[in-house]
C-alpha cells in the first residue's frame, strides 16, 4: 500500500506505474482517493478548530454565568455561547464520524492501487513476457524415457493419489516410505541450509487472524488462495510468509535488531487448484504442501542486496542436489500488487524439456509494513518503514519432481544427492520396488 501523500503529490507518477502493469480500469481510483482525502483534511482542519473554539466559548459561558449572577442582561449573551458550544458539538460529531466513514474508504481504494514497481522491472502483459537472465547448470534430456512424476513415485510405493481422494478429495495426497522420507530430507536440509546462511529458525501459527491477512497480501490473492475458519476470525495460511511477516504487526522495532533474517517451517493450504493441464496434476499444484521460507525485514537501503542474496540462496540450494535451474525476472503484468520487484527460480524438468516454477522471490518495498503498521526505531529516535522480502527455500512436493527426474537413472533407481545422504540415514540410492 502506498503512502498517501506519494498518491496526493505524485499522481502522473501512480498512474503511470498502474497502466505499467495493464491495469488501467484501476486509473480512476487515484483522482478518486485524492479527492476523497482533500475532503477528509478539510473535515479534519474543521474539526480541529471547532475543538479550539470549543474550548474557548467554554471558558466564556463560565465567565458569562459568573457575571450574570450580578448582571441579569449578561444572561441572555451567555444563553447564546451556550448554544453555540451546543451548535459547535453538533457539527464535530457529525466531522468525527464524517472522518471514520472516508479514512475507511480511503483506505479501501489504497489497498487496491499497486505498489510502485522497481525502475529495473520489465514491462510485459502477463507470465509469458517474463524475462530468462541466467541458466545455472546444464540441463540434459536421459536417453531413456522419463516418466511423469507421480509414475515414478508409484514405482517406489510412495505415492497414493487415490485413497487421499477418497478421504480428502481432489488435490490432496498419501506419500509413502522412501518418497515421503525423501520429502522429509529436503525439508530438514533446506531448514539447515539457511541456519547456514545466519538465518533463525522458527515454526509460525499456521493461522493468522484477517487484519493480518490484509496486511501481507491483496484482496484478489486473498479470495483465491486462503481458506477461511468458519465462525472465527482466522484464516489457515497458504505460505508461512504470512505468520512470519505477521509477527511484526503494530511493532517498533529497534534499528539495532535488523536485518531481521528468519526461516520457518509450516504447512500451506490454497484454494487455488483448477484445471491446469497434464502437467500440473498429480503433486505439482495441490491444496495442501509443505515448504520451508526465508523472510528479511530489513531497511530499505539494503532492500535490494537482500533480494540479491535471497534468490541466489534458492539457486546455490537448488544445484547442491544437482538440479539445473534458471531465473526469471517477472514482467510488470505478473508482480502482485504489493511488489517491488519479483523473480522465479525454475528447475529444469527433463521429462517436459522445460523449466518450471520452483521458487519465487520477492521484494515488497515498505507495503507490507505500511499496511501492518511496523516501524523501525532510527537514530535520534526517529521511526521509518521497513522493507520486506521472502523467498522459497524448498517446497517439496515440486522440488521432489524436479529431484526425481534429474536424478533417475536408466534402471528405475534415483540417486540420492549427497548433500540429503546424512538424512536419508546414509542411503545413496533409492531402489524401485516395481
Amino acid at each position: 500500500m502506498l503512502d498517501i501523500k506519494f498518491v496526493r503529490d505524485n499522481p502522473e507518477i501512480v498512474k503511470e506505474n498502474i497502466k505499467k502493469k495493464f491495469q488501467d480500469e484501476k486509473l480512476p481510483l487515484v483522482d478518486e482517493v485524492i479527492e476523497l482525502d482533500r475532503r477528509n483534511r478539510d473535515a479534519m482542519t474543521e474539526a480541529n478548530n471547532l475543538r479550539s473554539e470549543r474550548n474557548k466559548l467554554s471558558k466564556q459561558v463560565g465567565m458569562l454565568m459568573g457575571q450574570a449572577k450580578k448582571d441579569p442582561s449578561k444572561l441572555e449573551e451567555a444563553e447564546a455561547a451556550k448554544a453555540q458550544v451546543k451548535a459547535n458539538a453538533d457539527r464535530l460529531a457529525q466531522l468525527e464520524q464524517q472522518e471514520t466513514q472516508l479514512a475507511a474508504e480511503i483506505r479501501r481504494i489504497m489497498l487496491q492501487i499497486p505498489n510502485i514497481i522497481h525502475p529495473s522491472v520489465p514491462v510485459g502483459r502477463d507470465d509469458s513476457e517474463n524475462v530468462e537472465v541466467e541458466k545455472f547448470g546444464e540441463p540434459l534430456i536421459p536417453e531413456f524415457e522419463v516418466p511423469y512424476h507421480t509414475d515414478i513415485m508409484e514405482r517406489f510405493d510412495g505415492v497414493d493419489m487415490d485413497a487421499a481422494g477418497r478421504v480428502s478429495g481432489a488435490g490432496f495426497y498419501y506419500l509413502m516410505g522412501d518418497i515421503a522420507r525423501l520429502h522429509e530430507a529436503v525439508l530438514a536440509y533446506a531448514r539447515d541450509f539457511m541456519i547456514g546462511k545466519g538465518f533463525t529458525f522458527c515454526v509460525p501459527p499456521f493461522m493468522i487472524h484477517g487484519n493480518v491477512v490484509e496486511g501481507v497480501m491483496s484482496q484478489t490473492d486473498m479470495d483465491a488462495m486462503m481458506y477461511k475458519i468458519e465462525g472465527e476470525d482466522l484464516y489457515l495460511i497458504g505460505t508461512s510468509e504470512h505468520s512470519m511477516i505477521g509477527k511484526f504487526i503494530d511493532q517498533i522495532i529497534p534499528e539495532e535488531k535488523l536485518p531481521q533474517t528468519l526461516t520457518s517451517y509450516s504447512p500451506c493450504f490454497r484454494k487455488e487448484k483448477g484445471s491446469h493441464g497434464i502437467e500440473e496434476r498429480g503433486v505439482y499444484r495441490i491444496h495442501q504442501f509443505e515448504k520451508q521460507e526465508m523472510i528479511v525485514v530489513c531497511r530499505p537501503e539494503d532492500s535490494m542486496d537482500w533480494y540479491e542474496k535471497m534468490w541466489r540462496y534458492s539457486v546455490e540450494l537448488f544445484r547442491s542436489m544437482d538440479i539445473p535451474v534458471r531465473q526469471l525476472e517477472c514482467c510488470s503484468g505478473d508482480l502482485a500488487d504489493l511488489k517491488v520487484k519479483s523473480c522465479d527460480i525454475e528447475a529444469w524438468s527433463p521429462r517436459q524439456k522445460k523449466y518450471f516454477e520452483v521458487c519465487s522471490c520477492s521484494n515488497l518495498g515498505d507495503a507490507q509494513a505500511r499496511r501492518l503498521k511496523m516501524r523501525v526505531k532510527g537514530e535520534g529516535g526517529a521511526s521509518y518503514l521497513p522493507h520486506t522480502l521472502n523467498n522459497t527455500v524448498a517446497a517439496p512436493p515440486r522440488m521432489l519432481i524436479a529431484l526425481l527426474e534429474n536424478n533417475l537413472q536408466a534402471d528405475g533407481s534415483v540417486k540420492v544427492p549427497q548433500v540429503l545422504w546424512p538424512y536419508m540415514g546414509g542411503t545413496q540410492v533409492l531402489t524401485p520396488k516395481h
